[in-house]
């Protein structure tokens, strides 16, 4: 069997002294960076009592704020409401590396394997999204710390350079190490369209400034608990209050759908990241990342990493993935959020990756979860008549599809037939989840079967190709 990038990362494990890991994450914050900062905004009040709205958004990540801002845009007179369980942004928004990519479907290989008659035109969909995101950044000004230098794909095995000579801007190893240095890329595709980085925490804080000023009425401390159809009246009820609804847009994603339909189509992934403490010119200059640009490698448990430029001006390194964790019963609790074994391994796998910079330590340590389903994309569904609208499945890829699925979400609760709401994206719907325990044991498969494929020069197993066919695959 060939030498690939997982043995690679089991040696640096092993190679790699505990000593030298306790170091580098001792005193580390398990804060998400994002949110460990004076710039957070103050929370808004909980919502006590009742009140009326045309429509209401149950979720204060990415999707029901942006299902807020264009609901604004649309109809300047609309009575938005948005109700937030804890803190805007506090969950997967806050918490992600701010890759906002083009891709709709996770992914061009992913695409044509489920919507294969719909996926080129579902690119210049992703494509045209991406402008708008950058438009509505600076027509409402907003300080997201946006970076537009694009994505570096690296390839760390001898097979994955065959498949970086299929991508438009390939890079031979010399020229990937003078972009990002390490001795274990041996090329590299250079994405400069499809790809910026923004700071997650800020977007999510700068899109509730813009709804607030466009009208918008923000609750957090409100979570949604029930969902009541009385008589054609739609009510959500809180702990110490109801909303009355028009139109009501579902944005929960990794949290229990108010409609219990949706239950078996995600599942809750734990994913976890590190950043850097500032480095000094000295280790910015052996690794050589000059420009913004953000990194990930091309194996199944992949890394993806990026720079930053914290509110001191120093350089910082964000280094996450590798592990995607689901506990049983599709759980999530914020004790989840620490994991010291993937710490450990990531802070291994960072030195090895990076030998110059071996001994530098990490000022925080985090993880979350991210919502998957089935096809790894967004899913869709309406209810109650079409005035209940819900979005959900996004796979890590959030940051820029999101903005797509609020505007479905839109077009599916107006009523009419639009090029959206006719899109199969729009229209068809993953495979659900099996119930436990099959659920958790088949992301154990899962998981193996990815690893092993990893292992054996990128083939796929038996298993895998058999999940493929049926609409359950990935191929990273």
């Amino acid at each position: 069997m060939a030498k690939t990038q997982n043995l690679t990362f089991d040696r640096y494990e092993k190679d790699t002294p505990q000593h030298l890991i306790d170091q580098a994450l001792a005193g580390a914050k398990h804060t998400p960076y994002w949110l460990d900062t004076d710039e957070r905004p103050a929370a808004s009040d909980a919502l006590h009592g009742s009140i009326e709205t045309d429509l209401l958004i149950v979720g204060g990540g990415y999707t029901g704020l942006w299902t807020a801002l264009q609901a604004k845009e649309r109809d300047p007179q609309r009575q938005v409401v948005l109700i937030e369980g804890q803190r805007i942004g506090w969950a997967a928004s806050g918490r992600n590396g701010g890759f906002c990519e083009y891709s709709l479907v996770h992914g061009e290989s992913n695409g044509e394997n489920h919507l294969p008659e719909e996926n080129a035109h579902l690119t210049e969909l992703g494509m045209q999204n991406m402008a708008e995101l950058r438009e509505t950044f600076q027509r409402y000004d907003m300080d997201v710390e946006l970076e537009t230098a694009g994505a570096l794909s690296v390839a760390t095995e001898p097979h994955q350079v065959d498949w970086l000579r299929e991508e438009d801007g390939f890079l031979n190893a010399d020229a990937t190490r003078k972009l990002i240095n390490s001795p274990d890329f041996l090329a590299g595709a250079r994405d400069y369209a499809g790809t910026m980085l923004v700071n997650p925490a800020k977007l999510a804080w700068e899109l509730a400034r813009v709804c607030r000023e466009l009208g918008v009425e923000i609750y957090e401390y409100t979570h949604a608990e029930d969902l009541q159809d009385n008589d054609g009246e739609l009510k959500v009820l809180t702990p110490n209050g109801q909303v009355t609804a028009q139109h009501i847009a579902l944005a929960t994603n990794v949290f229990p759908s108010l409609l219990k339909r949706h239950r078996l189509f995600t599942l809750p992934l734990y994913d976890y990241a590190l950043m850097t403490e500032p480095l000094t010119e000295e280790q910015r200059a052996a690794i050589g990342w000059d420009e913004m640009i953000g990194l990930s490698d091309l194996n199944n448990r992949f890394h993806y990493s990026r720079p930053t430029i914290d509110e001191n001006g120093d350089f910082r390194i964000l280094w996450g993935g590798y592990d995607a964790i689901y506990h049983f019963n599709g759980e999530v609790r914020s004790e989840y959020d620490v994991r010291q074994e993937t710490f450990d391994k990531l802070v291994a796998h960072f030195y090895g990756t990076f030998p110059q910079l071996k001994g530098i330590k990490f000022s925080h340590a985090w993880g979350g979860a991210i919502d998957t389903c089935s096809r790894f994309f967004s899913f869709f569904d309406v209810s109650h008549r079409g005035r209940v609208a819900y979005s959900a499945g996004y796979t890590g890829l959030g940051v820029g599809a999101t903005r797509f699925g609020a505007k479905v979400m839109l077009d599916l609760l107006s009523g009419e037939d639009t090029e959206l709401t006719q899109l199969e994206l729009v229209k068809k719907k993953p495979i659900p989840f099996p119930p436990e325990p099959a659920a958790w044991l088949g992301v154990q498969v899962m998981m193996r079967e990815m690893i092993r494929a990893d292992r054996n020069q990128g083939k796929r197993s038996l298993f895998l190709r058999t999940m493929d066919k049926i609409g359950m695959g990935f191929d990273s």
